[in-house]
């Protein structure tokens, strides 16, 4: 019984890192960034809605240049 439950609490971890970082912690990073720069400028009473959909946007087109360079 003890196995199984170790087993699960280091498999919860597991999970939650492949699926936040996946195969590039470059994303995850800038994620996290724009994440903070967003609360930043709101607890500054800026709007800043259009922050994240160009963070993702643009790391989306780095991770992919960077995985497929141009022939």
């Amino acid at each position: 019984m003890i196995a199984r439950i170790w087993s699960w609490i280091i498999a919860i971890p597991r999970f939650l890192y492949t699926f936040i970082v996946g195969d590039d912690w470059t994303v995850a990073v800038a994620v996290v960034a724009g994440l903070a720069v967003t609360a930043i400028l709101n607890a500054n009473h800026i709007v800043s809605w259009w922050l994240m959909p160009i963070v993702a946007i643009l790391a989306t087109g780095v991770s992919i240049q960077r995985n497929y360079p141009p022939k």
